[in-house]
């Protein structure tokens, strides 16, 4: 389950009313990348693939490639409004590192591979 603040819903649903194709909803997913092994993807989209997992968070459509569910099984995602500062958040308790900017992260499952001794 992923759930979406009541503010962060808001201010989705405002940047896809200012969208000009009315068929765009969230698309949310996890790459490898970033300087603690995955980065968070966020954006709008209007294909959806059958494999994909789809929610309705606060009337909002929210999809999720099949790959990137496992990692944002439980994600919490915000938006604060504090004018330069502000913007969405993203707490993960999938994570067990990320970096400063929280823009990365990296899981048990990769931390548990990253800590074997290499093999010559």
């Amino acid at each position: 389950m992923i759930k979406i603040s009541e503010s962060a819903a808001d201010k989705i649903k405002e940047l896809l009313a200012s969208e000009e194709s009315p068929n765009l909803f969230l698309r949310l997913g996890v790459k490898a990348g970033g300087c603690s092994g995955f980065s968070y993807g966020m954006g709008f989209d209007d294909e959806q693939k059958t494999s994909d997992k789809e929610y309705n968070i606060h009337g909002l459509k929210v999809v999720v490639d099949e790959d990137s569910s496992k990692y944002l099984y439980g994600v919490e995602i915000d938006f604060e409004d504090k004018g330069m500062g502000g913007g969405f958040t993203i707490n993960n308790p999938n994570a067990v590192a990320s970096c400063g900017c929280g823009q990365s992260f990296r899981t048990k499952e990769e931390d548990a591979v990253l800590a074997q001794p290499c093999e010559d």
